[in-house]
């Protein structure tokens, strides 16, 4: 993958790991309540809260094109740590999830659409005021998803998990979760955009892709 920075200068790292936290909302009484609601939906529950699902790290891609299978696939504005030679970068990032594949497994949803990445990021040391951050996606060009990073476990929430678990190095990219989507609006559109603000200079990294429908199977 290949980053391009404030400065001009670009980052170039292989992913072999790839990481998508779950229910890591910063508020843990907010997190139990939207479970006990995906459970009503037939999601089953994470033992833990948060939790942290391995993807394959092909899964991980700067792309404009998503295929997908059928018609229930959503994406989900969040942030992405990539850790590499030359430190820890901070982009917007977009979970595209199998929703008819996410009641029978949350991690099998995960692995069956890729994790879209800016080819825009920051270094994580830079961010003055990483909660200021602005997070809002649009499907369709209609907005879903609007908060700030204050809503969601931080990086330093992650980088020691990471660290203790071997993970911190070159190559580890990680996925933050995401915000609340608007329920009054239908998520599974043909058009994704995510993007992330600092309001601190009013720097943006943003992401667009469409949708793409897989032909007809045989058989």
């Amino acid at each position: 993958m290949r980053f391009t920075l404030l400065d001009g200068s670009e980052v170039t790292t292989s992913v072999h790991t790839l990481l998508n936290a779950g229910y890591a909302g910063r508020s843990q009484d907010d997190v139990a309540a939207h479970v006990r609601e995906l459970a009503e939906l037939g999601v089953p529950a994470p033992s833990v809260t948060p939790a942290l699902y391995p993807v394959a790290p092909y899964l991980a891609q700067q792309t404009e094109t998503v295929p997908a299978q059928h018609g229930r696939t959503s994406g989900e504005a969040e942030w992405a740590l990539v850790i590499t030679e030359e430190g820890v970068l901070l982009t917007a990032a977009c979970d595209h999830t199998d929703r008819e594949l996410e009641v029978h497994g949350v991690a099998w949803s995960k692995n069956a659409d890729p994790d879209v990445l800016s080819r825009r990021a920051w270094r994580l040391d830079d961010i003055t005021d990483l909660d200021a951050v602005r997070l809002q996606s649009w499907v369709d060009g209609v907005p879903v998803q609007d908060g700030t990073l204050a809503e969601l476990l931080p990086p330093s929430y992650w980088l020691p998990v990471l660290q203790e678990r071997g993970l911190a190095t070159p190559g580890t990219a990680l996925l933050s979760g995401t915000l609340p989507m608007d329920p009054a609006v239908d998520q599974f559109g043909e058009s994704w955009r995510v993007a992330m603000t600092d309001p601190a200079n009013g720097n943006v990294l943003e992401l667009t892709y469409t949708v793409a429908p897989l032909p007809e199977p045989i058989g």
